[in-house]
């Protein structure tokens, strides 16, 4: 399916092949990521920052069993899934995309998240972050759900009015997902994938 959308390119962008190499050295290299972060203003502080992560269906063919999870592909009940990790910043901007296999923990790549955000004042995050290593690192956290026949002896408190702006991240992945190359991946390497992300992101709201 891939090389089918690569064969659709414009005759007058030259033959499909050298577009996709050209793609995959700048992928390789790095630029697509080198293009995103300025346009974020990926070194300012900014107030509030929302964390969440959002599957998506993989159909990329051709790796064996064991090259899968290198390519950040994972075996669920949703079959062979990847999940992209999200930071958005308070306009619902996104900050920093990362990937991982679909059987990884949301929290796994959290820390990897807020890390490579820049200085922020408060955090917004859903109860698969509900753990007290990453709390520290975290200025709101949704209190874990409990069940109605469950009595919670300690609450963990956190600010109702602020975590109501979390739609943010839930907006942004609604957006990205406009992009069919977004909402099924298609690229066998976890890179080319990624940049195809930063690409959609850039021109979904930086390019209007």
């Amino acid at each position: 399916v891939a090389e089918a959308c690569w064969r659709d390119c414009p005759a007058e962008f030259g033959p499909y092949t050298t577009v996709y190499n050209r793609f995959n050295r700048w992928s390789r290299q790095g630029l697509w990521l080198q293009m995103f972060e300025p346009l974020t203003g990926h070194n300012g502080i900014f107030d509030g920052a929302a964390i969440d992560a959002t599957h998506i269906k993989a159909i990329a063919g051709g790796w064996r069993k064991r090259g899968d999870f290198a390519q950040a592909i994972g075996r669920s009940r949703g079959g062979r899934t990847t999940k992209l990790h999200g930071l958005v910043d308070d306009c619902g901007q996104p900050r920093v995309l990362l990937l991982s296999a679909g059987n990884i923990n949301d929290i796994s790549m959290a820390e990897a998240l807020v890390s490579a955000a820049g200085p922020f004042r408060r955090s917004l995050a859903d109860r698969g972050y509900d753990a007290d290593h990453f709390r520290k690192l975290l200025a709101t956290v949704a209190q874990k759900l409990l069940s109605l026949d469950q009595i919670p002896t300690v609450l963990i408190p956190h600010d109702p009015i602020a975590y109501k702006d979390r739609n943010r991240v839930e907006r942004m992945w609604c957006r990205l997902k406009d992009f069919r190359r977004v909402a099924t991946r298609y690229d066998k390497l976890a890179r080319n994938y990624l940049s195809g992300v930063l690409i959609a992101a850039t021109c979904a709201y930086w390019c209007n």
